[in-house]
């Protein structure tokens, strides 16, 4: 990839960025559509996000941002308009350049959990769910699961008042949807959800016992790397049909892709 002074900005911006296996997605789909792009990590510690955005957002030739840890809710404040999901969940991963001026976000880590889920067989419709995590792609990911149908679900996180609030806000949106408060326990849940950070570093606790999952439940984790946690070693050791980090962000960024307008992802 040859870069140029007509070459098109995007970044992807968080703490810590080593991890992120965006970079390499895009920068590979913009080789393959042979368009004049590239995406950098843009490392910008808890709190700094405003002095960092007032820097960003004066350059004419960035066209959108994927926003990870820490920032999904600190940048909302800081944008001209937010998509439906992004209003429904207060959480955006995805910055985009409107053509009218100012700058649109969106979240698609919802979505993308729910499509990776689909394209590896399990889709969430009627099935019952345990979902442990309930932060920012938490949110998003509840949201996602009750609009796909989810027949029962049940959120855990360790600050108790963060899960009841997405209960509330849940069956306020979906009052068909049976969603409650729960322990960490995925005995009798057709589909176990880790959407908590717990994975991303050697040495994490497991989000749950191990010894409580059985054959034939689906564990899914929303970790990208590394790829194989130890939640997802641990599932496929008792049996368990595992969905790794890797589907949902591969997911997320096929619509984040979208709807920053780049098109043929896809081939």
């Amino acid at each position: 990839m040859t870069i140029t002074g007509t070459t098109r900005l995007f970044g992807i911006i968080g703490d810590p960025v080593a991890p992120l296996r965006s970079p390499a997605l895009f920068n590979a789909a913009f080789a393959r559509l042979g368009r004049d792009a590239v995406l950098i990590p843009i490392a910008v510690p808890e709190g700094g996000l405003a002095e960092a955005w007032r820097g960003l957002a004066l350059f004419d030739n960035l066209d959108g941002l994927v926003v990870t840890m820490p920032h999904k809710t600190a940048i909302l404040p800081l944008l001209d308009a937010l998509g439906p999901t992004a209003r429904a969940t207060g959480t955006v991963n995805t910055v985009r350049r409107r053509a009218e001026g100012g700058w649109e976000g969106e979240m698609f880590d919802g979505e993308g959990f729910r499509d990776g889920l689909e394209r590896a067989g399990h889709a969430p419709a009627g099935a019952s769910i345990l979902q442990i995590g309930c932060g920012a792609a938490g949110r998003a990911i509840a949201y996602a699961l009750a609009r796909a149908g989810a027949g029962r679900l049940v959120l855990h996180d360790t600050a108790r008042d963060r899960a009841e609030a997405l209960v509330v806000a849940l069956r306020a949106a979906y009052p068909a949807l049976q969603v409650a408060v729960g322990p960490p326990d995925p005995a009798g849940f057709g589909i176990v959800v880790n959407a908590t950070p717990l994975g991303l570093r050697p040495g994490d606790p497991l989000p749950l016992d191990p010894a409580a999952l059985r054959a034939g439940q689906v564990v899914a984790d929303v970790i990208p790397n590394p790829e194989v946690t130890p939640l997802v070693l641990a599932a496929r050791a008792a049996g368990c049909a595992t969905v790794t980090g890797r589907a949902m962000h591969e997911g997320q960024a096929r619509l984040a892709a979208a709807w920053l307008g780049i098109t043929g992802w896809e081939g």
